[in-house]
């Protein structure tokens, strides 16, 4: 049930933050939307720790900010290989071994190494990633486990 009330709660905040509408009877029709919404999603039993995972809320939260950070980082790194004289491209591949076991840490580490410029995830799964970087740099940092030891931990949920 925790999980129907977190979906109601996120989805009706989401609703309101994009929507922007404040008249009454359109707020209400909103609600009706989202208990609707959930209520689906409750009677197809979709809604699980691997759809909505509550337990996971506040260390996300965390970690979408250091991937923001990387992102920007990333993006100035590949501004000055851009418009270096010399650029500094040894394009690679690697397979690291990675700590994640569980669908749902492997997908965040798979969409986290994709997002961050000069890097793009090839293959992930028996505890291996695949990843093409653009130069020597930015294969370190992910033979460093540079977003594998920050992803929070899913503890194996489907794994």
């Amino acid at each position: 049930m925790k999980h129907v009330t977190g979906l109601i709660f996120l989805a009706a905040i989401l609703w309101w933050i994009l929507s922007g509408y404040t008249k009454p009877l359109l707020i209400s029709l909103g609600i009706v939307s989202v208990l609707f919404t959930a209520f689906l999603a409750h009677r197809m039993k979709v809604i699980d720790d691997e759809s909505h995972p509550l337990h996971l809320s506040l260390a996300l939260i965390r970690f979408w900010g250091y991937l923001l950070l990387q992102i920007v980082i990333s993006n100035i790194k590949m501004v000055i290989i851009i418009l270096s004289p010399k650029m500094d491209i040894d394009p690679r591949v690697l397979r690291v071994r990675v700590s994640q076991h569980g669908v749902l840490g492997n997908a965040i580490l798979g969409n986290s190494i994709t997002l961050t410029p000069g890097t793009v995830t090839l293959d992930i799964g028996n505890g291996e990633v695949e990843v093409h970087a653009i130069n020597r740099e930015a294969a370190e940092d992910i033979e460093n486990g540079l977003f594998d030891q920050r992803i929070p931990s899913d503890n194996g949920v489907n794994s």
